[in-house]
């Protein structure tokens, strides 16, 4: 499959934007692991923006990072969304809330802790019927995700947005779910090239298991072994840096999903 990147977002520690990633991805920065503050959603009317958790909030900064100069109607971009886990931080109020004899789930705990919720957040906003789609593949969710984001392009033959992000897990979740550190990526794949194109990224999959690349920055290689969403990391400094590569990323099924980037300009 070959789909091209017009546009890109990233989140995380230290990290508000692409624009604050690109001096650390191209190495002119070192990389200060600073507190994310909480987001505020601008294309959420107010009630839904007042129910929006941690992990919305989060999955709203990079996609609105990534549409910020999309010039069509946004109602009719397809998605996907792509989660290793879920919403941790519901997931542990509803199961306390089943442990109290009145298990008294609010019904804004219930329909937050499906695990399409950003997508259904993402459509109100933006008023969208186009396809969506929702993932998780614990490890490599930011594979799957991208094989499923290129997929629908090719099919669909239009501007697919890819979202991939995943928040800390509070205890007693944390002692069996090693994040350490929230990041969230989106990319805006197109099927033809446009003046925007950041470059062309072709997918393949092979049978043979191979090493998972790694990060030439050694921050940005602790960073991406601490997230699913980090394993975007080695993509993201050739994008960066408009550099010409090729990556091995591993699969659920022993299989190795290999990219190869080449810049438009």
């Amino acid at each position: 499959m070959k789909v091209f990147i017009d546009a890109v977002a990233v989140a995380a520690p230290g990290i508000k934007s692409w624009d604050d990633a690109l001096p650390v991805l191209k190495g002119e920065q070192p990389y200060q692991a600073e507190p994310l503050d909480r987001y505020k959603p601008m294309l959420l009317p107010s009630n839904e923006r007042r129910r929006a958790t941690e992990l919305i909030r989060l999955a709203f900064r990079i996609c609105e990072d990534a549409v910020k100069g999309y010039e069509y109607k946004l109602e009719n971009l397809a998605s996907v969304f792509a989660t290793s886990c879920g919403d941790f931080h519901i997931i542990d109020q509803v199961c306390r809330t089943l442990c109290q004899p009145e298990r008294m789930v609010s019904p804004t705990q219930f329909h937050n802790s499906v695990h399409n919720s950003a997508a259904g957040y993402w459509s109100i906003a933006i008023q969208s019927r186009a396809p969506s789609t929702s993932l998780s593949a614990y490890d490599h969710t930011f594979q799957a995700g991208l094989i499923e984001a290129s997929s629908m392009v090719m099919a669909q033959q239009q501007q697919t947005l890819l979202a991939v992000y995943d928040t800390l897990p509070p205890s007693p979740l944390a002692a069996k779910r090693a994040i350490v550190q929230p990041f969230a990526t989106a990319l805006l794949l197109s099927p033809t090239a446009s003046e925007k194109s950041l470059g062309q990224l072709s997918l393949t999959l092979t049978t043979n298991e191979s090493i998972e690349s790694a990060c030439t920055n050694s921050d940005m290689e602790t960073l991406r072994l601490s997230n699913p969403a980090a394993r975007s990391l080695p993509l993201l400094e050739l994008l960066a840096n408009q550099q010409a590569g090729n990556i091995s990323l591993s699969t659920p099924a022993s299989q190795t999903l290999n990219l190869s980037f080449q810049p438009c300009n």
